[in-house]
């Protein structure tokens, strides 16, 4: 009987072929072996699909697009006792899963995350906005007990991720914090900064980060109100 692995690592992607390679090869060069890697991928019609068949099991989703049904989709067919959620232009650091795995020895915790830092050679102004948004608010939204995690950089228990049912596939944003809000329902969510992520700026500069920025907090702000977060964007996964 073939044993299943500890990790089931998801990745959704869409037309990623300049970056999907980062996320591969930085799953392939951990220092923990034990894990598979999901890739669902949306239509692709680039290489996508092409790349990360040498890496990666491929589920093919174009029913319906966005990130939460992708993620809900790899979750489904993940062997694993743990769910790591990346992106496809996110590159997990050597001992992201080794990490994760040491935090959720203690049984008390269903889902950690850690630091978003920037991919490419940014300038300062680019990696402050990125402590900022991904390490002090997310440290500090889990002090007050409104955990806020980014989708990048998100392991879970499968058995809590089943518990609450996934995504919420109606989210075409928010659909990450959503669910960690849930999930803290059931137990501890952790942040480690040993549990780095890097992840393509590519989007932040397109935006402009302050547009960015804004955008974001506007969303949550949305979402505490009315929960109902913003739909006008573009669907990148």
């Amino acid at each position: 009987m073939e044993q299943k692995p500890k990790f089931s690592v998801i990745i959704p992607a869409l037309n990623e072929e300049k970056y999907i390679k980062y996320a591969l090869v930085g799953l392939a060069e951990q220092t923990n072996k034990d894990f598979e890697t999901i890739v669902v991928d949306g239509g692709s019609k680039d290489k996508t699909r092409e790349i990360a068949e040498k890496y990666a099991r491929v589920i093919i989703d174009t029913k319906k697009p966005g990130a939460a049904r992708a993620r809900n989709t790899g979750a489904k067919a993940a062997n694993g006792s743990y769910l790591l959620f990346i992106d496809a232009d996110t590159k997990p650091s050597p001992n992201l899963l080794s990490i994760y795995e040491k935090i959720f020895n203690d049984k008390r915790v269903v889902a950690a995350t850690g630091p978003v830092a920037p991919l490419e050679k940014s300038g300062i102004r680019m990696r402050i906005g990125y402590k900022i948004a991904a390490v002090y608010f997310i440290k500090l939204m889990l002090l007050f007990k409104r955990p806020s995690i980014n989708g990048m950089n998100f392991a879970i228990r499968k058995s809590t991720f089943d518990k609450i049912g996934g995504f919420n596939e109606d989210y075409i944003t928010y659909e990450d914090w959503d669910l960690s809000r849930r999930a803290a329902a059931l137990g501890k969510i952790v942040f480690s900064n040993k549990a780095v992520v890097y992840s393509s700026t590519r989007r932040v500069k397109a935006w402009g980060i302050y547009r960015f920025a804004k955008y974001h907090i506007v969303n949550m702000f949305r979402h505490a109100l009315h929960k109902e977060p913003k739909k006008d964007y573009a669907l990148v996964r």
